[in-house]
């Protein structure tokens, strides 16, 4: 029983630290849009094809570009 001397104080000061860091959070406006990011993971606004993506042929594929699927040597597809 001499061990709650130390818990129950414990447990009420990271009970306060939590409390505290929860009314920090409400002051600096983390919770001011909760639908904007979600709303923003799923926008389709990826229908372009990056710069990096389009279909330029590679010289180390034998001429295949970034977009078409590689093929075995000796096979059609």
């Amino acid at each position: 029983m001499d061990v709650l001397v130390y818990l129950v104080p414990l447990a009420l000061g990271l009970g306060g630290l939590g409390l505290a860091a929860f009314l920090w959070s409400l002051k600096s406006g983390q919770y001011d849009d909760l639908d904007g990011a979600a709303w923003r993971a799923i926008m389709d606004d990826d229908d372009r094809i990056p710069e990096a993506a389009r279909a330029q042929p590679d010289q180390d594929t034998g001429g295949a570009t970034a977009l078409t699927k590689p093929t075995l040597p000796g096979r059609k597809s």
